[in-house]
């Protein structure tokens, strides 16, 4: 299976993929392989679906995963193994519509409030103001923080594009202590080794953080973006410039926070009080 997994890799890059969509998509075909102790390349349609059912019934896997196998599956098929692909031989499930958690801005507070640790309260607070995926922030470069235009540059994000976000006054004090205290030199948030700090310590540094403040919620980092957005909502900021700052591709995806966003009820009226009784 080897020379079939290195063309299945080079094909992805030719396409642009990310290393870690072409990590996932590689993840997928291994799982369905060993599922029948066989190459991909010698299954048939009806084994193809015959997994597919053992894994949403007896695995429990989620509608995600089988949409990202099928779209792993469509690449090896079609581009690698010039194979016709009927889509309604595999079709892809319905996305599960889920509302993303929101964390408030009280809980917000309380969770880099949490943290000692500048290095690690700068990381979050970077995260949640400028709404960056984990990605995003530990990849971001000391050149990335334009102090001058008060903007952070997020270079070569989700879909090979480059953007600019807001950068926060009180962020960007908070960065110059911890700059200061730390001197990187290349990354913003470096480990001992020079390079970004793992997405694994972001990760642990967050859930730290939380279990600190004894909040309930199963919150993660990204939670933070989605709050991020939702507060900026709250604040009257208009969808399309939320989106820009996302870096969203479609507007779609960014008014899902429409619904998880809070009103004032001291706003709201009842109908009741518009009747003429």
């Amino acid at each position: 299976m080897k020379p079939l997994r290195k063309r299945f890799i080079q094909q992805m890059q030719l396409k642009g993929l990310s290393p870690r969509t072409i990590k996932n998509y590689v993840e997928c075909i291994l799982a369905l392989a060993l599922y029948f102790n066989a190459s991909p390349d010698l299954l048939t349609t009806v084994q193809v679906r015959e997994y597919f059912i053992y894994c949403l019934n007896v695995k429990k896997l989620s509608k995600s995963w089988m949409n990202q196998t099928i779209s792993a599956l469509k690449i090896l098929f079609v581009e690698v193994l010039k194979r016709e692909w009927n889509r309604l031989d595999i079709p892809r499930p319905r996305r599960e519509k889920k509302l993303p958690l929101i964390l408030s801005r009280d809980e917000v507070q309380k969770i880099l409030s949490a943290l000692t640790n500048i290095k690690h309260r700068a990381l979050l607070t970077i995260t949640y103001s400028a709404g960056l995926r984990v990605g995003e922030a530990r990849c971001l470069k000391i050149s990335d923080i334009d102090s001058s235009r008060m903007l952070v540059r997020v270079e070569q994000a989700k879909g090979h594009k480059d953007r600019y976000t807001v950068l926060s006054p009180k962020a960007l004090e908070l960065l110059r202590v911890y700059w200061k205290l730390y001197k990187p030199k290349y990354w913003l948030f470096e480990n001992k080794d020079r390079h970004p700090v793992p997405e694994s310590t972001a990760q642990q540094i967050f859930k730290n953080a939380l279990e600190k403040t004894g909040i309930k919620k199963k919150a993660s980092i990204h939670t933070l973006r989605h709050s991020f957005a939702t507060h900026m909502l709250e604040q009257g900021i208009s969808l399309p410039i939320i989106q820009q700052l996302l870096g969203h591709k479609s507007l779609k995806t960014t008014s899902g926070y429409l619904h998880v966003q809070q009103y004032s009820i001291d706003a709201v009226r009842s109908p009741l009080d518009t009747l003429e009784l």
